[in-house]
């Protein structure tokens, strides 16, 4: 059966009262639940998601240089360590939302097989058709042809396009922090993954060494959105993306929004002092599914 999730903000924050400290929903105090975060200004909730399209419609085709711009590279080497913590099999069927411009949907089927032995075995899913038409000029490239992959513009929040228990492992890498609730993108998450299936995410988090978060801070306010303009031709867009990861959950508060999700066995690897972490949680099978 094909369904949304359709939780509001203000049943969310009541249920994450029972688990979270003062400290930690601290960040959900300056919202009223008819508004939501675009970056660090408060908008109506229903303007969050056109405005961030906007954003990625802006940075589809110098998305991939900046990430290298950005980070050095490593944003490379993070994404490896992802998909090897992820060890998707050959006769898996994976799902990677957020990640029109392939980056680890490639990385995902080069790790399952060859291109002849497991077409389509793979489905990129991005709520932005520039991200996607990035993705398929970038798989032609690669592979020749974008059809070993499955194209699906859709939104994390409302996987209307896939049935329950459908696939083995589902990956988002640096695409939940911009989705309007997180919680309805966990929720599908844990509906499409088949019992036993595998959440991963890839995440911008909060740096713990206040030495290093202060440099980390400074980077990324003050160098990154001029990168954006030198670059990009974009300061405002590169300035949001900054402020919606200083915005994201810290990582144990993430933990427990993902546990409340559904998930099992839920645990995170801080990735380069936690400028980055992964993130996983298992959809156990019911007989599984106790305390």
């Amino acid at each position: 059966m094909k369904y949304c999730s359709r939780l509001t903000t203000l049943s969310t924050i009541g249920r994450l009262t029972s688990t979270l400290s003062t400290s930690q929903l601290r960040q959900f105090s300056d919202t009223k639940p008819d508004t939501t975060h675009f970056g660090f200004t408060t908008v109506p909730i229903e303007d969050k998601e056109p405005k961030v399209k906007e954003v990625f419609e802006k940075v589809a085709t110098s998305y991939d240089l900046m990430n290298d711009v950005m980070s050095v590279g490593v944003h490379r080497l993070w994404k490896d360590h992802f998909v090897s913590q992820a060890n998707p099999k050959p006769h898996f069927k994976c799902l990677d939302v957020a990640g029109g411009t392939g980056d680890i949907a490639f990385r995902l089927f080069n790790r399952m097989s060859k291109v002849h032995e497991a077409p389509q075995q793979v489905v990129i899913c991005d709520i932005n058709k520039e991200m996607l038409e990035v993705g398929k000029n970038r798989a032609e490239g690669l592979y020749g042809k974008s059809d070993v992959f499955q194209w699906v513009e859709g939104n994390a929040e409302c996987l209307e396009q896939f049935d329950d228990n459908t696939f083995d492992v589902y990956t988002i890498a640096y695409g939940i922090r911009n989705v309007t609730n997180i919680n309805n993108a966990l929720s599908e998450a844990h509906r499409v993954l088949k019992p036993g299936g595998k959440f991963m995410c890839l995440e911008f988090s909060s740096v713990q060494n206040e030495i290093i978060s202060s440099i980390y801070n400074t980077y990324s306010f003050e160098v990154i959105p001029v990168m954006g303009q030198l670059i990009a031709n974009d300061y405002e867009s590169y300035k949001y993306l900054v402020e919606s990861i200083k915005k994201f959950p810290a990582q144990e508060v993430f933990s427990d929004m993902i546990r409340e999700a559904g998930f099992q066995e839920v645990g995170y690897e801080n990735l380069t002092f936690g400028v980055t972490a992964i993130h996983t949680g298992f959809k156990l099978p019911l007989e599984w599914d106790m305390d």
